[in-house]
């Protein structure tokens, strides 16, 4: 595309990982690229003496010129991700905003294939496609494509690893005054955005550990429950029906879910041979999500939360985890 207007694109992590020197090569010379950390201690604010503007502060590496470091402070009441974007979003420049994460490969083109996707159809998010990394990050493979994947392509749901808007797309003080008492960045951000999925999928690895994966899940389906509860319902009790079915009649009926599971594959080009799973996958759902529903809180990013309500967040403790 020639010539994008000027561009914040807001990147929470508290570590400098490949991402961030993938998005910041991409950068045009009036655009910004803002690593959002929670505090001075983390990691990344070591890599640069302009850490709020301090030039003479101790560092190991400096950041390019057009890369800029956000404390967003220790949240207590949303996700450490919402706090995130919701201080990247008062600390950016410019009203074309691009969110993304640290955990996926981003291409050469990626920031000018979302500038095409913006001036083509407003705001565009990308499709992601998580990656096992451990038995059951590879066991929930099926189901994240179909439960995940396909209502971003579909359903107007946003993705927060790749989406593309401008502030005038949103009515920005309510978003940011949700945003603040949320735990779903995305979630939010799609209940105040119009957005149309690109035809691409990012893979994004996920998991790691089977620890990792089951609090990804348990965050999920909780997501799902506070955003979604009429589809949770439903995706309930489909997954007790599709259980039941296949232990009572398993060659027809773990046949048709693998046989939807590789047109899902094929559809987003996710070459993996992990569309046979869909049948084990349906097998083990209804325990995978009594036991998210009978959880009280979860992890993520290392934070334990404490989800009571839609905007009723708690941040009550710290531990190891996804």
């Amino acid at each position: 595309m020639a010539n994008p207007p000027p561009t914040s694109v807001l990147l929470p992590t508290i570590r400098w990982t490949d991402a961030c020197d993938e998005v910041a090569e991409q950068l045009g010379p009036d655009d910004e690229l803002l690593v959002i950390c929670d505090t001075g201690a983390d990691p990344v604010a070591d890599r640069t003496g302009r850490v709020n503007g301090d030039e003479n502060r101790t560092v190991d590496e400096d950041l390019p010129d057009n890369v800029r470091i956000v404390f967003a402070g220790e949240p207590t009441d949303r996700s450490g991700k919402a706090n995130a974007i919701a201080a990247g979003m008062n600390a950016a420049g410019h009203d074309r905003i691009v969110w993304t994460d640290d955990d996926f490969h981003h291409p050469p083109d990626w920031l000018d294939r979302l500038h095409v996707d913006y001036e083509r159809q407003g705001p565009t998010t990308e499709r992601p496609a998580f990656v096992g990394r451990d038995p059951l990050g590879v066991l929930l493979e099926p189901a994240y494509l179909i439960g995940g994947t396909l209502p971003v392509a579909v359903g107007g749901i946003v993705w927060g690893g790749a989406v593309i808007f401008e502030r005038d797309d949103v009515d920005e003080d309510a978003f940011l005054a949700d945003l603040r008492r949320a735990l779903s960045d995305d979630g939010t951000l799609s209940e105040h955005l119009d957005v149309t999925a690109a035809d691409r999928t990012r893979l994004v690895p996920a998991g790691g550990s089977i620890r990792e994966s089951l609090e990804r899940f348990v965050r999920f389906v909780w997501i799902a429950r506070h955003y979604a509860p009429r589809a949770t319902a439903f995706n309930v009790v489909l997954a007790v029906v599709m259980a039941a079915a296949c232990l009572v009649a398993p060659l027809p009926i773990v046949g048709l879910l693998t046989l939807v599971s590789a047109a899902t594959y094929a559809w987003t080009g996710l070459r993996r041979p992990t569309f046979l799973l869909a049948g084990p996958a349906a097998l083990a759902m209804p325990a995978l999500l009594a036991y998210a529903f009978g959880r009280r809180t979860f992890v993520w990013g290392g934070r334990r939360y404490r989800w009571a309500a839609k905007y009723d967040v708690d941040v009550v403790g710290w531990t190891e985890g996804d």
